[in-house]
């Protein structure tokens, strides 16, 4: 099974996760994790499964505003958070609306502040409408991974992810048999 991972990622949590996600994966075949300004590069229908993920910002996907927020967050001298490259450029929303009709497997994911959902929304909901827009069939739950308040992966979460994307590929394999 070849496997494409697209991420967004502000402050480094969500490509940490994607990077996990990757790596409990690689059991089920080659796996290529890349950020989502890397994506375009990327011929979709090579892939059997395509993830999504991203940061929730303000209840959903980030937008140019948000990601300048972020920049402004970053920037501020009693910082904690370092801004990933090409933080700024378009994101996933945009990724997506680009995307033409396709077919295939999708599994979106995200990064949230560690709360109910309904209070801190998740951008996965908004990736998962995307996703089948463009005619992906969604093969499993989406999967939230949870920040601090001072937007750091809780402790596990890296864990976690690993092995959610060993559990996604038992899971989708044993769907090919």
């Amino acid at each position: 099974m070849r496997t494409l991972v697209v991420y967004e990622s502000m402050f480094g949590n969500t490509r940490h996760v994607a990077e996990a996600i990757a790596r409990g994966l690689e059991s089920a075949g080659p796996v290529t994790a890349v950020p989502v300004t890397r994506a375009g590069d990327e011929d979709l229908s090579g892939y059997d499964l395509v993830m999504v993920g991203g940061p929730t910002h303000v209840h959903g996907m980030s937008r140019e505003s948000t990601r300048h927020g972020a920049a402004v967050t970053a920037q501020k001298p009693d910082s904690t958070v370092t801004l990933e490259p090409d933080a700024e450029s378009e994101g996933l929303r945009e990724w997506l609306d680009g995307l033409p009709p396709t077919h295939g497997k999708a599994v979106a994911f995200d990064t949230r502040a560690d709360g109910p959902a309904l209070l801190t929304g998740r951008a996965s909901k908004g990736i998962c409408r995307k996703l089948r827009l463009h005619g992906f069939d969604l093969v499993a739950d989406s999967e939230s991974f949870l920040v601090d308040k001072e937007s750091r992966l809780e402790d596990g979460e890296e864990t976690r992810a690993e092995q959610w994307g060993r559990t996604l590929a038992r899971q989708v394999t044993s769907s090919h048999a």
